[in-house]
């Protein structure tokens, strides 16, 4: 223990004696130079006072930085975590560059006259002497069966499991399976790790919580028959030594999925299952990325807000080379600025070094004894949660078990699907009793129609479903594979399609290679088969492949394979394998270098895959209620949801004050889907709470006006207001105007005592003292704002109908209009920006979706067009894409020469409105509104502006109008 004296030594020796009588020799008394006045006369009285106390003194160099030219940035960092500018740091600034790391030599010249200290420092280096070999880890006994050890409750489990799956008659090779898994397990000592996490899923179950396994976890037959994962092993033909290894000796790494808002509750019952001293989260060290590099750098340095953000916004999220001179001189700022390029180099430097630390998403710890007694533990920002300080790859190292409680959005979004099923339509199925043979679903996976599904929802998932036509479940295994950044690098992609395609013959030089890899046509996709490969071809021992398995298992590191190019390729040769095809055998494992996915994994996710679009197939209301109910979540936003919806026959209905609940709902049609209700979650800004409070007081009856939400409810006026915001009063005759200035006429909340009278004397007032208000209605286009505003979403039409006979004018064409155009046709289509991508695999290449009322549109932008337009793709809402048709198959992709900015379209969009404007259906378009695709109408410009009678008024107190411009 070396503590670390204030400027001024401390006149009596308390502390020094406190801190002898707890650490005795372990405690010293740090000597450092601060190089200020009277610094010599400072260091020898430290170093006389601890002498008196019997402390020994020890030399430090009190080091914050690795070398002196790193002062700027220790300014910053400083600067950062005080919240302030560099400039108004003052005495928190460090006054010289001293602290930073000197040679033995330097610090011996400067402490000469203290060489006890000096040797002090050294005594404590030659003690250093720990091994992480001396911390004895023991994993948690589990006793689930009174008189069996954790081995035998474990067999006796798995035993009785596999019996009830099969009524008895088990198959040979599961019953081998399960009984060479057990005997590997008994042999390394694992059982009590697999009781816990299926102690873990049985509660989870029991609380009625989705879950399932995934990962590695999902090689293992006795997981799948204790139900911890969906994925017959098996059947599927996966590798249990890619899980659990006699040779590697390390210990398993079960993940388990769970409802995402449901987690926690596992969570804390894990701590009091196993109590906050032996249980607690893994750490994780959060490192500088360019944009949150600049963002902060600028803000320490004191550029403006809108700068910094301007600077930030030019970056691409994952990139690590931060902003260039080029970019910056698209906003013409001036290089020459030292402050300005200052940021720049500074922000340069910090991408990349540690933030913070903050918590791992689910990585839990256990111990037999006391945690504390391994590594640190500490509070975690969230309430009720603690961590260790150590992060994932730390525990990896010390071989430490983890038991991993992950959440996923889309299984809560499933188990609302599957509940809401049950009570709408009275269908009782769950995760699984589906089968994975159905044509229809896979028709329409065929076709792409898969927006708001899981993991086959993105742009380049979409893509590539019209080629890989799946038509089995081990189709969409692949194709939740396939789409990854180490199939792309690795050239997998095309040699299998191709072979799909029947355009070429897979190539099996032998016949074992043949039985490693005829399932995916001889292109080696995952990681196990990475690990056949290299055992079979190249004579790898299990040990070998598995360190082969590792260079690939992670995205952050890549050229790890490469080490074992010489390897493999004379492996494969010295077999008799032909050279070229060793090499390029090697070329597609060395992709996996840029993450390759385990069989396993996309297995698991392909379950869940194709349960999210059997449910979007047979029920697209369900499917699009429970989307919205989980939001946020996916590539989507509600808008895309609900858009998807109707166009699948869906009818969607607008928040109400007396039909919505906080929830969507579904509610009686003529069609043949129910109607999706809009719930009052979707009300931007309205808290679960108000909305728990007007739903309760609608229990009893209906509302019958904004005054009568306001008095039952008793929500704050906030609350109304936002309401009326929404629309949400149409169901009192009252538009969003019109509940505006109603909410505006409401007093201060009354007492309970005499709320009957206030709202009796609010009627009278209400039928003849106040007088009748008129107010120009709102523009349809201005509506369309409002209502994205407010809800994210129009059911009113697409703000780019408003101005389609202007992009017209402009040689515009629309988005559906594409699947017309023949390939190489240049174009331009325009429409608002609903995904950036720029993939790490891509080679700096950005994939652009845009969306206009007839549909969406995928550009493709080379990286030299990308800079060059930088500042418009990044910054504009509304853009134009001009370039040239691509079309392989039923995939249209738009080549980008030109991205232009149509921001002064959508900026207008509030001044128009449809020719004839009628009444508002309840959930439909205007009457005067056009179907997509028409063109007999004309947008009109129309004003909005104060009722005559409210002139001299504050417009603020007659109602609120908003200027927004729909970013």
């Amino acid at each position: 223990m070396s503590t670390r004296p204030p400027a001024t030594p401390p006149r009596n020796l308390s502390s020094l004696a406190d801190l002898k009588a707890i650490y005795g020799r372990r405690a010293y008394m740090a000597l450092f130079q601060r190089r200020r006045p009277d610094d010599a006369v400072r260091i020898d009285a430290l170093a006389r006072q601890a002498g008196g106390a019997g402390v020994r003194a020890v030399v430090t160099g009190d080091v914050l930085y690795h070398a002196p030219e790193a002062r700027l940035l220790q300014d910053v960092v400083t600067a950062v975590r005080e919240k302030c500018t560099v400039d108004e740091l003052g005495y928190r600034r460090e006054v010289n560059a001293d602290r930073a790391l000197k040679s033995p030599d330097e610090m011996a010249r400067r402490f000469r006259a203290y060489p006890d200290a000096l040797q002090a420092s050294v005594d404590i280096a030659r003690a250093c002497t720990f091994s992480l070999d001396e911390l004895a880890y023991q994993y948690p006994h589990e006793r689930v069966v009174e008189g069996l050890t954790a081995q035998e409750a474990l067999e006796q489990m798995a035993n009785d499991a596999v019996d009830r799956l099969f009524d008895g008659d088990v198959p040979q090779p599961y019953r081998s399976q399960i009984d060479h898994e057990l005997r590997l397990i008994r042999e390394l000592g694992y059982a009590p790790y697999f009781l816990t996490v299926h102690a873990i899923v049985r509660e989870a179950r029991r609380r009625g919580i989705l879950c399932q396994g995934r990962g590695s976890a999902a090689n293992s037959c006795v997981c799948f028959v204790l139900g911890i994962t969906s994925i017959d092993p098996i059947k599927h033909e996966l590798l249990f030594e890619r899980f659990v290894s006699g040779e590697r000796r390390e210990p398993p790494d079960i993940d388990v999925d769970f409802e995402h808002e449901r987690r926690e509750e596992i969570i804390q019952w894990i701590y009091e299952t196993y109590g906050r001293d032996r249980s607690a989260l893994t750490a994780v060290v959060t490192r500088y990325r360019a944009r949150g590099a600049v963002r902060d750098v600028g803000k320490a340095m004191g550029l403006p807000e809108d700068l910094t953000a301007s600077l930030a916004g030019l970056v691409w999220g994952w990139s690590a080379e931060g902003v260039g001179e080029k970019q910056v001189e698209e906003l013409n700022l001036d290089l020459g600025d030292r402050r300005l390029r200052l940021t720049l180099d500074l922000a340069r430097k910090l991408i990349g070094t540690p933030r913070h630390m903050s918590q791992h998403p689910g990585g839990f710890v256990l111990t037999h004894d006391r945690l504390d007694d391994l590594v640190p533990i500490e509070p975690a920002a969230m309430d009720d949660r603690q961590i260790i300080e150590w992060d994932k790859d730390d525990i990896d190292a010390l071989k430490f078990m983890k038991v991993d409680v992950l959440g996923l959005g889309m299984l809560g979004c499933m188990n609302r699907a599957f509940n809401l099923l049950e009570e709408a339509k009275g269908c009782q199925i769950g995760l699984a009793d589906l089968q994975d043979d159905d044509p229809a679903v896979f028709a329409m996976i065929q076709k792409a129609d898969t927006l708001g599904t899981f993991q086959i929802e993105s742009r380049a998932q979409m893509s590539m479903l019209p080629r890989m036509k799946p038509q089995r479940f081990y189709d969409l295994v692949i194709q939740v594979a396939i789409v990854r950044p180490g199939p792309i690098q690795g050239d997998m992609v095309h040699p299998y399609l191709r072979r799909r395609e029947g355009l070429e013959k897979p190539e099996y030089p032998r016949p074992e290679l043949r039985a490693v890899l005829e399932k995916t046509l001889g292109v080696p996709l995952f990681q196990e088969q990475a690990m056949k490969v290299a055992i079979v071809g190249a004579g790898f021992t299990a040990a070998e492949a598995d360190a082969l398995r590792r260079a690939m298992a992670t995205f952050k590191f890549t050229g790890g394979v490469s080490h074992f190019s010489e390897k493999l390729i004379e492996g494969m040769v010295a077999r008799d394998y032909p050279r070229e095809f060793a090499e390029r055998t090697f070329r597609q494992l060395e992709g996996f270098g840029s993450y390759g996915f385990p069989e396993s994994h996309a297995a698991s996710f392909a379950k869940i895959a194709y349960a999210s679009a059997w449910m979007k197939h047979h029920h697209p209301d369900v499917f699009c209620a429970s989307l919205m109910n989980a939001q946020p979540m996916g590539f989507y936003a509600p808008a895309q949801i609900v858009r998807d919806a109707r166009d699948h026959g869906v009818e969607v209905r607008p928040p109400c004050i007396n039909a919505s609940r906080w929830d969507c709902t579904l509610e009686p049609t003529n069609g043949r889907y129910l109607a999706v209700r809009l719930g009052l979650r979707q009300v931007r800004g309205l808290s679960n709470a108000d909305g728990a409070a007007i739903v309760g007081a609608r229990s009893t009856a209906l509302f019958d006006s904004v005054e009568d939400v306001w008095r039952r409810s008793r929500v704050q006026r906030a609350a109304i207001e936002k309401l009326a915001d929404a629309d949400a009063y149409h169901a009192f005759g009252a538009d969003r105007r019109q509940g505006l200035w109603k909410v505006k006429g409401l007093g201060e909340a009354p007492l309970p005592l005499f709320a009957a009278a206030d709202r009796e004397a609010q009627t009278v007032s209400a039928e003849g003292l106040e007088p009748a208000v008129t107010l120009r209605p709102l523009t349809d286009g201005r509506e369309v704002i409002e209502d994205y505003r407010s809800l994210q979403l129009s059911l009113r039409a697409h703000p780019l109908t408003f101005v389609r006979d202007e992009l017209a004018r402009r040689g515009v064409t629309r988005c559906a209009d594409l699947a017309s155009i023949r390939d190489g046709r240049h174009v331009e289509v325009a429409g608002i920006i609903l995904v950036r991508q720029k993939p790490g695999s891509a080679k700096g290449v950005l994939f652009i979706t845009i969306e206009d009322e007839t549909g969406i549109a995928n550009g493709i932008l080379w990286p030299d067009r990308f800079e060059a337009q930088r500042r418009t793709v990044m910054s504009a809402s509304m853009i134009g894409m001009k370039g040239r048709v691509q079309k392989e198959g039923e995939v249209i992709h738009v080549i980008c020469d030109r991205i232009i900015d149509h921001g002064d379209l959508l900026h207008r969009v509030g001044e128009l409105s449809f020719p004839h404007r009628t009444g508002r259906g309840d959930g439909a378009r205007h009457a005067g509104a056009p179907d997509r695709g028409d063109k007999g109408w004309k947008p009109e410009p129309r004003n909005c502006y104060w009722p005559p009678h409210a002139d001299g008024m504050d417009p603020k107190e007659v109602v609120r109008f908003k200027s927004h411009d729909f970013r």
